[in-house]
């Protein structure tokens, strides 16, 4: 407890690549802050890794330039299925909806929250006239401590060489909800 500013948390983790089938692993420590009473404000985080993370360039790259040469704007819908499969062509666009998620997570959780991205309902690929891909999603939040699935829509910016920005995210209703 920090007085009159918040909870500060002291973490050690192991990161695990998510793109390996070696279960690649390596380990990172984090300062996390929560600030008392401000709910709109997203906690202060610190990390360090210890070691280099793997490099995705040449995934990257053949994502990238698989998505620029497609003759119309890829759209696709429940990643994963039902099932829990996802094919391989596909995962490309769920790492990518990870990432933005969890930068949605970063902005909206507080102590009481555990956000996890649950699954990608609709993704739809958004034709621009520069570099940049971008891709309209709706993904579905499992928040663990109320056990409710939100469904949320994220704009999301990418190019292999700038990363991820998520330019626009708001949570939506739940079917039924007005």
């Amino acid at each position: 407890d920090i007085d009159n500013v918040g909870h500060k948390y002291h973490l050690k983790l192991v990161l695990e690549d998510i793109t390996e089938q070696d279960c690649y692993t390596i380990n990172c420590t984090a300062e996390i802050l929560y600030h008392l009473g401000n709910t709109n404000a997203a906690p202060d985080v610190h990390f360090e890794i210890e070691g280099e993370l793997k490099s995705t360039d040449e995934q990257d790259n053949m994502f990238y330039n698989r998505m620029k040469s497609l003759k119309t704007e890829l759209v696709a819908e429940n990643i994963p299925d039902s099932r829990g499969h996802v094919p391989a062509e596909l995962q490309p666009l769920r790492r990518l909806a990870r990432a933005a998620a969890g930068y949605v997570v970063w902005q909206h959780s507080t102590e009481d929250t555990r956000y996890e991205l649950a699954q990608v309902q609709r993704v739809r690929q958004v034709k621009r006239s520069d570099d940049y891909l971008e891709f309209d999603y709706l993904v579905l939040l499992h928040e663990f401590v109320s056990q409710e699935i939100i469904p949320w829509q994220m704009t999301v910016l990418w190019h292999p060489e700038h990363g991820v920005k998520v330019t626009q995210n708001s949570r939506q209703p739940r079917h039924g909800e007005h």
